[in-house]
């Protein structure tokens, strides 16, 4: 399991954003504690001009960044969302439309589309939280369609309703191995490498500006360290949909098993 995924595991969101804010703080004053103490304000303030030029232009830059990544984190998180509720779909309308073929693969398909819901539900969607998947939702997915590929239409109703359950299925084996796949990092670990040593700089050029008083620069460095550490955590929350307190949810799939 991924680090990041680890954490989100771990510790519920909103402990862990608790954490991320303090940290953010406490670091921004140790580091500006620091630079004040080998670097006297009246020093500072002959670079003014030269730090605030570069500073623009770095957190510019970083901002850029951040907005790139939160946005394709924002569409994966919908992308994901999609797969759920599109393979959820595909099993009602698998259901439905067992109705048009004789007995007994109409109760055999009742039975494996309801037991693959069922599974998926209790057992799959709290191993994609760790980014695994259920090998026996897999098996009653294989038996279903092992079902359909063994079944011969009787009629001219059964083969339009075959030749569309096929179709439902085929996306159904689709949505599920798109949503399982969604449920690992997307952020490359070099990407978050970047995005970290980058806030961290980004923070750290605030101190050495000169500023006269000590308290108001501290608070300053720190809301500037808050925000870019939420918005990494934010990051974090929409790289794994199905992991933490603020995941995916299965209701699409429990409707299915009450349908």
């Amino acid at each position: 399991m991924p680090f990041g995924q680890k954490i989100l595991w771990s510790i519920p969101v909103i402990p862990l954003g608790i954490i991320i804010i303090i940290t953010a703080v406490g670091l921004s004053i140790i580091g500006l504690s620091l630079v004040r103490r080998y670097a006297p304000s009246r020093i500072l303030k002959t670079h003014n001009e030269l730090t605030g030029a570069i500073f623009n232009a770095l957190t510019t830059a970083y901002a850029v960044l951040l907005a790139f990544v939160v946005v394709v984190s924002w569409q994966n998180f919908d992308k994901a969302k999609y797969y759920a509720e599109t393979e959820a779909n595909s099993l009602v309308d698998l259901h439905r439309n067992s109705a048009a073929f004789s007995q007994p693969f109409q109760n055999t398909a009742h039975l494996l589309l309801k037991g693959y819901a069922d599974t998926v539900v209790n057992e799959e969607w709290e191993m994609l939280a760790r980014g695994e998947e259920s090998m026996q939702a897999r098996e009653l997915l294989r038996k279903l369609w092992s079902l359909y590929t063994s079944y011969d239409p009787k009629n001219e109703k059964e083969k339009i309703f075959f030749a569309a359950s096929v179709q439902k299925l085929e996306n159904l084996r689709e949505m599920r191995r798109l949503r399982i796949v969604e449920s690992g990092p997307g952020v490359h670990p070099v990407l978050w490498f970047v995005l970290i040593i980058g806030g961290m700089t980004t923070v750290s050029f605030t101190f050495f500006f000169g500023a006269d008083s000590f308290g108001a620069h501290i608070i300053m460095a720190s809301t500037l360290a808050v925000i870019i550490s939420l918005i990494l955590f934010t990051i974090l929350l929409f790289d794994y949909p199905f992991t933490g307190s603020s995941h995916i949810g299965a209701q699409v799939f429990k409707q299915v098993i009450n349908f």
